[in-house]
């Protein structure tokens, strides 16, 4: 039989397709429905193996109601989302590093704030070495030279020595990252503690003499700045609810912005800005029932039920960390008088309950920062009309104004794919830090869900229930990833 020249080009064609589409079905299709079957069946790797041959039992659904009836299901759970919490400062740092790569080398302006930047790390970091008892010729020599060095060959280079210095350590494999970072967090002999431990020593004679200063009026002024956020936020919720521009959806979620930090500041027993929260949340709370007793926006148009619920998402996205931030810091130093009592010491990071989830949460920070996040950034920006910038400029806008009308929303695409991407990289990573750093500890308080389904699958051999957390982890990343492109690309648009 002879064929025609078009069959023998899609034979061709399929023939150079073939080893992706047997890839395909070997390593990610056929295990993803052996998988699903798994999770409906009994199988342990204890019972079920070449040495112990009992028969394998349809469970139904017993794996999923047990998973959902397991208090550990909940906690790795928050272990999870609360480790997803420092997600909007790593896309903060990220687009902060573009902004300063991409401007480096360019005009006096730029080499001006450069030299700010540079200046500002060169004090901050002879005072901090001064309180650790180093000599000053030798801080003068070694940080002069490094200051210099840097400056001067980053602008001379237009900014290329920044941006391989920021993204070199993306090349290193994680593993590797995380071993280093266990090092640099060793209680007795990491280099953080020994920073640290002079610097609390001179932070615990500052706490004796301003007793009061740290007990009651830095946690009321971090309680009036939570304040200040939360009637800042009512009133940007009031004008885009009296212009059309939020429906119930987003008026609801501005409940869960204030309601969240709120509830953390309580669980945190700040007793100091407790007054100023319940105020700033009854000054939300009164701004949005005054503004939602309207039936129609002042354009006399009915609001869609998810109008603008795009942007109240990122809103939200950066508002819950910040508020719990300054809930956090009222907290600590409320109880810093107590503490210094005490004794200051530097933390076990890895080892203590409290502390093992900010530690991870700092080197991932610092991870993020360099990362492909700020590549795409520098992309948006270079692609970014000159036109634009020329504009503002004849009219007389400030830099704040231009980034807040020009670069941000031209960046909103960039913005609205990495935050895609990064929560479902938090639902589903924390792997490798947990298996590295802490194996899940202590006490569970580094366990996430990845990791939680490691030790199900490979370390008690309950394959149908691992599989089971998979899957339910799957419709967890499902439903957030339809829900962030059907109402993201609304924001985007927009």
């Amino acid at each position: 039989m002879k064929w025609s020249a078009e069959t023998r080009r899609t034979l061709v064609g399929f023939t150079f397709l073939l080893p992706n589409i047997i890839g395909f079905l070997a390593f990610t299709l056929v295990p993803l429905v052996a998988s699903f079957a798994m999770a409906f069946t009994d199988w342990d790797i204890q019972r079920h193996n070449l040495f112990r041959d009992d028969p394998l039992r349809f469970v139904g659904l017993d794996n999923f109601a047990r998973l959902f009836a397991h208090p550990d299901f909940y906690r790795y759970m928050g272990n999870t989302l609360f480790l997803m919490m420092g997600l909007p400062l790593s896309i903060a740092g990220s687009l902060g590093a573009a902004l300063l790569l991409t401007q480096a080398g360019q005009g006096t302006a730029s080499r001006r704030s450069a030299g700010l930047v540079a200046g500002f790390v060169f004090v901050a970091s002879i005072t901090v070495l001064i309180i650790g008892g180093v000599s000053q010729g030798g801080i003068w020599c070694i940080f002069g030279l490094l200051s210099a060095t840097v400056l001067v060959g980053g602008v001379m280079s237009g900014g290329m020595l920044y941006r391989t210095l920021f993204y070199l350590p993306h090349f290193t494999a994680g593993v590797a990252t995380y071993v280093l970072w266990k090092k640099l967090y060793n209680p007795q002999s990491g280099p953080i503690n020994r920073g640290l431990t002079p610097l609390l020593d001179g932070l615990s004679g500052a706490v004796t003499q301003s007793n009061q200063l740290f007990a009651v009026w830095i946690p009321l002024a971090l309680g009036a700045a939570m304040v200040g956020v939360l009637v800042w936020q009512a009133r940007r919720v009031r004008r885009r609810i009296l212009e059309g521009d939020t429906g119930v959806l987003g008026w609801a979620l501005n409940l869960l912005t204030v309601g969240v930090p709120v509830w953390l500041t309580w669980n945190w027993n700040a007793t100091a800005p407790q007054m100023a929260v319940t105020v700033g949340l009854s000054l939300a709370g009164l701004f949005l029932v005054m503004t939602w007793a309207r039936p129609v926006t002042s354009s006399g148009r009915p609001t869609a039920w998810d109008q603008g619920l795009g942007a109240e998402m990122v809103s939200a996205l950066f508002l819950i960390p910040l508020l719990a931030l300054l809930g956090g810091l009222a907290a600590v130093s409320r109880d810093l008088p107590a503490m210094v009592v005490t004794g200051l010491e530097a933390p076990n990071w890895l080892g203590d309950y409290d502390w093992a989830k900010p530690a991870i949460m700092i080197m991932a920070l610092w991870a993020a920062i360099g990362s492909n996040n700020m590549i795409l950034y520098m992309a948006g920006l270079s692609n970014i009309p000159t036109e634009l910038y020329e504009a503002a400029d004849m009219d007389g806008a400030s830099r704040w104004q231009r980034f807040c009308h020009i670069t941000w929303p031209q960046l909103a695409p960039i913005t609205f794919f990495i935050s895609v991407m990064s929560v479902i990289h938090g639902l589903q990573g924390g792997f490798e830090m947990a298996r590295t750093m802490t194996a899940g500890g202590p006490a569970g308080s580094t366990t996430t869900m990845s990791y939680f389904i490691y030790l199900e699958g490979f370390e008690t051999g309950r394959l149908g229930y691992a599989s089971a957390v998979a899957w339910v982890l799957f419709v967890l990343v499902f439903t957030l990833s339809f829900f962030n492109v059907k109402f993201g690309n609304r924001y985007v648009n927009d």
